[in-house]
Order: C-alpha cells, then sequence, then structure tokens
C-alpha cells in the first residue's frame, strides 16, 4: 500500500494566535501575512505525526542499544552481551529495524537484544528456527539457533527447544544477518536466548497456529492482542488517537478533560447509567420495591425521592455521562476552541455491530463558529487521521485490506484526497423517494418522508450511489428528530444539524450549531420534557456573554472501523461493554 505523507485536511481559518506567534517564539513562522501552514499541500510532509521527543527518545535507544563496538564475525563481549548475562539487557524493537527499508542493510552485523513472544517454532536436530513478535509492528522476526554457535552449546539449545513454545516469552541476543529466506530481508542468528516465560500447558493454549472467529476471541480479550488482527487493530488505534490530538493542536484548540460523572443528560434520550452508592439490593427488598430507585430519578422533585437521595453519594441523580459536549460548551465560550476525547456511557439495549455500551468520543466546540464552520473541521480531522493511518501503519493496513476489506486502499484514499459532498435533509429524502420508487422491494425500509430518520441503507446508498464514494454531510434536519441544544433554523422546521455518512458503514459524525439564544433554549427544554434547574448552568451561557457556537462528535470505535475495515465496534476496542458482556 502507498504512504501518504501529507496532512489531506483542509486549510483551516486563520486565528490571532498565529499572527502573534513569531513575537511569542512558539515556532509558527509567517511568510507576508500569510501562516506558513495555510500554504501546506495535500501531500507536504506532517510535522507533528510523531513528536520530536519521541523521535529523540526512540534514536537514543537504538543508538545505545547498537554500538559500533558490534561486529559481524563472532561473539563480541560488549557491554550489552554483559548486561544480557545479568539482567537480560536493554532490548531493541523490531520496528527500529524495519522502520527504514532503504536503511535495513545497516542493521547487517550489529548485536542486538530483542524480547519478546514466539509465534511459531520449527526445530530439527541441531537447528531451530524461530518467528519472534514484541507488538511494536506487523511483523516479527526469524531467530535462528544453531546448537554449536549458541552459548551453552548442545545442553542449551536442547533445554530451549523443550521449554519453548507458541506463546512463550524469550530474550533473544544475535548479530542481524541477511536473510536467505524468502519474504524476509534480515534475520537474528542468536548467541544466546533466556527463557522469560514459558506456556504450562501447551495444549491448551488458546492461540495455536490457525485462524480464530472474532467471536471466539471475543471470548479471550485478554489475549486476543496477540493475535494479528488485534495487535494491528491496537497500533491503528494508537496512531489515529495520536493524529487526533494534533490535529486540534494544531489548529489552536485546547484539550479539556470533562467529567465522566454528570447529573445532566445531553441527549435526552434517558438511556444513561446510574452512580449511586445507595444499597440497591435493600432497595429492591424494602417496602418501595425495585421501583425506589429508578422512580426516584424518573421523578426527583417529589419529597420521597428528595429524601433517598439525600442519602446518596451526591444526594441527586447521578449518571455516567453521554457525552462531553456540555462541558465543552461551557470552556468553548471561554477559550474558544477546545475538544473533549475520552470515554462515553449509553445504556442501549442493543446488540448491533455499531453499538456499544462503553465507547470514545471525540467532540470539539468551537466559538463564534456556525455549522459550516463545523463541518469544515469535521472534514479536516477525518482526512487528516486517515492520512495519519496510511502513513503510520502500511503494514496493519495492508493486512486489513487482505483479510477483511479488499477495497480499503481505495476508501483511504477516497477519504483523503476527494472533496466532501454536501447536501441538505429536504433533498435527501427527495432522492431517495425517486430511488426507491424504481424497486420498493430491494430496501428494508422503504417508505421516505421529511420527518424520517434516516437508516443505514439510506446513509450508505447517498455516500455510495449518490456521492460516488464521496464522504457526504447531510445537514438541516427536521428538529423533531435531533437534540434539544440544536439551532432551529429560521424556517421553524428545521434545526442547523449535520451528519457524516462514509461508505461501507453510513453515520460516522453528528453535529449542529448549538442553539445560544436563552429564550429558544428554555422553550425547548420544555419542548423536550427536561427540568431547566438541571440546566441551571447550562442556560448561564446563553445568560452571560452568549455567542454563536458549534461542534461534533465521532464515535472513536466507528472511526476505527471505517479506517481498517472492521465490522463490529466490539472488535476495535481492548475491551467491549454491550448488554449482558462486562468481563475482563
Amino acid at each position: 500500500m502507498k504512504a501518504v505523507d501529507g496532512y489531506g485536511a483542509l486549510t483551516p481559518p486563520r486565528r490571532l494566535s498565529n499572527y502573534i506567534s513569531h513575537a511569542t517564539g512558539n515556532g509558527r513562522m509567517m511568510k507576508g501575512d500569510v501562516p506558513v501552514w495555510r500554504m501546506h499541500k495535500l501531500n507536504a510532509k506532517p510535522s507533528r505525526i510523531i513528536p520530536p521527543l519521541a523521535m529523540t527518545e526512540r534514536a537514543r535507544r537504538s543508538l545505545h542499544a547498537n554500538s559500533e563496538a558490534v561486529k559481524s564475525q563472532g561473539v563480541v563481549q560488549s557491554e550489552e552481551y554483559k548486561s544480557f548475562n545479568s539482567q537480560g539487557g536493554k532490548r531493541t524493537r523490531v520496528s527500529d529495524i524495519f522502520s527504514d527499508k532503504g536503511k535495513q542493510e545497516d542493521w547487517i552485523g550489529r548485536q542486538v537484544v530483542l524480547k519478546g513472544w514466539i509465534r511459531t517454532l520449527r526445530a530439527q536436530k541441531k537447528l531451530a528456527f524461530m518467528e519472534l513478535n514484541d507488538g511494536s509492528s506487523f511483523n516479527g522476526i526469524q531467530i535462528v539457533l544453531d546448537s554449536e554457535s549458541l552459548v551453552g552449546g548442545e545442553s542449551k539449545f536442547s533445554e530451549v527447544v523443550s521449554d519453548v513454545s507458541t506463546g512463550a516469552a524469550v530474550a533473544v541476543m544475535g548479530q542481524i544477518v541477511k536473510s536467505p529466506a524468502k519474504g524476509q530481508s534480515l534475520e537474528i542468528k542468536c548467541e544466546d536466548i533466556k527463557v522469560v516465560g514459558i506456556v504450562y500447558d501447551n495444549d491448551k493454549y488458546p492461540l495455536q497456529k490457525k485462524r480464530h472467529s472474532l467471536e471466539f476471541l471475543r471470548s479471550i480479550a485478554h489475549l486476543r492482542a496477540r493475535t494479528n488482527t488485534f495487535a494491528a487493530v491496537a497500533r491503528v488505534r494508537s496512531s489515529l488517537a495520536l493524529g487526533v490530538h494534533n490535529y486540534f493542536h494544531d489548529l489552536g484548540f485546547k484539550h479539556l478533560h470533562s467529567p465522566i460523572i454528570t447529573a445532566s443528560d445531553c441527549e435526552g434520550a434517558g438511556e444513561m447509567f446510574r452512580v449511586t452508592t445507595l444499597d440497591v439490593a435493600g432497595l429492591s427488598q424494602g417496602s418501595g420495591g425495585s421501583s425506589d430507585l429508578r422512580g426516584a430519578g424518573d421523578d426527583h422533585d417529589t419529597d420521597a425521592a428528595a429524601n433517598l437521595f439525600k442519602q446518596d453519594f451526591f444526594e441527586k441523580p447521578a449518571f455516567l455521562t453521554v457525552s462531553g459536549q456540555l462541558s465543552g460548551e461551557t470552556y468553548a465560550t471561554a477559550l474558544g476552541d477546545i475538544y473533549t476525547f475520552g470515554p462515553t456511557f449509553r445504556a442501549e439495549n442493543s446488540q448491533t455491530s455499531r453499538h456499544l455500551a462503553e465507547f470514545w468520543m471525540i467532540e470539539p466546540e468551537m466559538a463564534f463558529a456556525d455549522i459550516h464552520d463545523a463541518m469544515d473541521n469535521c472534514e479536516g480531522m477525518v482526512r487528516q487521521v486517515a492520512t495519519v493511518a496510511m502513513s503510520e501503519c502500511p503494514d496493519d493496513l495492508n493486512f486489513f485490506s487482505k483479510f477483511y476489506e479488499k477495497q480499503l486502499k481505495q476508501r483511504l484514499d477516497l477519504i483523503s484526497n476527494k472533496p466532501f459532498k454536501r447536501l441538505q435533509y429536504s433533498d435527501a429524502v427527495k432522492l431517495l423517494q425517486e430511488e426507491i420508487a424504481k424497486d420498493r422491494s430491494v430496501w428494508e425500509y422503504p417508505d421516505v418522508e421529511f420527518g424520517t430518520d434516516l437508516q443505514t441503507e439510506h446513509e450508505r446508498w447517498i455516500c455510495e450511489k449518490w456521492a460516488d464514494g464521496a464522504a457526504t454531510f447531510v445537514y438541516n434536519y427536521p428538529r423533531d428528530i435531533k437534540a434539544f441544544y440544536m439551532r432551529d433554523n429560521d424556517d421553524g422546521k428545521t434545526v442547523a444539524a449535520f451528519d457524516l455518512l462514509v461508505p461501507g458503514v453510513g453515520e460516522l459524525a453528528g453535529g449542529s450549531q448549538r442553539e445560544e439564544r436563552l429564550e429558544v433554549l428554555r422553550k425547548k427544554l420544555k419542548e423536550f420534557n427536561l427540568n431547566e434547574d438541571d440546566y441551571w448552568w447550562y442556560m448561564d451561557l446563553r445568560r452571560y456573554g452568549s455567542v454563536p457556537h458549534s461542534g461534533y462528535g465521532v464515535g472513536f470505535e466507528r472511526l476505527v472501523c471505517y479506517l481498517t475495515g472492521m465490522a463490529n465496534v466490539r472488535d476495535v476496542i481492548p475491551y467491549p461493554r454491550y448488554p449482558g458482556n462486562a468481563e475482563f
């Protein structure tokens, strides 16, 4: 897969900090009156893919682990070798060796220490071949053990071959040599090896060398990261998270840590996990029955509810947050532009491949911004993280393309290079009605009219067929199917809300311009049967210096699914939480 080097992001708007950056010395240089970052082209070299500090640390490790004193002839009694004998030595990562294919030959003859887990072992009378993977890259490296050159000779060789099996952890010291084997350029000629951790019952080790179903691997989530699929997911997820932070940091956004425990229902849907220190078992057996706690939450302005929650930790109903948006708005109206990136929770009894009870959300909020500013920012973020994935994780993406989504490369190229389309909801309904009229039998939900909450099949048709594979924003939705905080449009029927639709997934992001008018918001709270007293602080934002502001949310697991081709969100988060499952 060809890696893309550039950001692939929209040109961000200017901001005051860029014009004064030269004087303050923050590193953003100016050319005339135009910020340098405004001149970035699609394939320009990214400046913040890997932080300089991390690169310095990696270089330092590599230099330390690969002393020039190491030669290709015989065993060199280097400091690394002495350290290996005493405490296992400092390790070199496999990814360091293979990170620059153009310089791999520079590693030949170097003495290194590798530590990782054995994927495969083939043993002969005096030779053994191990594949070692340390998790730092998709590919492992072959370790060649020769009983004649191994420290400890034949007895050590026999001991190692007897102890080591798939899954065992080892530390290996040896020289990097050119590999004669097909499909690999380098291998390790082992000089010494330590078995760090054996597999006690090899026959029962659940990750034998064969393909396992994703359903089975969910049942052993504590071990599934050792497989190719889940190790690749973890690496891509990590790179995407860093890409998200870098995108917002480079645009001057501040990262906000919003609270996980809240008394507010951002979505107004009531599907929230309650947080309580009350004796739930005792309540269920009390005079009020099991409805005591639930009823108090539904009607917490009654005397009974008030008395009940005075005994609770927060002295009021508290829940796990469904969104960091409301907290984000408070800081956006002080700092200008912020984003949250953290866990959120929904008590939705859904077993679909798109829903989790615990998931991570990317939620920026921008002051003095309308719906179009929010769509511009969302497009830039998605395009940049796609570019980061291609640049940072080409081997992992090649694996996903081979085994999970054959068209993944084309998908990533489209998302990185093709401008997103925009379509008003009312126009989308008309297009769908015309298409469905051709053959209603091929649609699971053939009835579409103004006010219909679009289903996944409708969303996918819009971006896959109508938009010819381009990601598409559908905006100006009916107010009756959207949340209370979305700004009413002048037509009285729609709100300034949008969804980002992408091929193969459907909805990837959702956002809106927020309702900044005090009286309008007050009426909407009543309309949605929400208690204004619970949102007094949110209303204060409208009382004191209210400004137009906008934001959006991206489910991080859905984003990872989209950029890897994985079909189920349960397989792109380390420990999935869903109805009936809270293992590990």
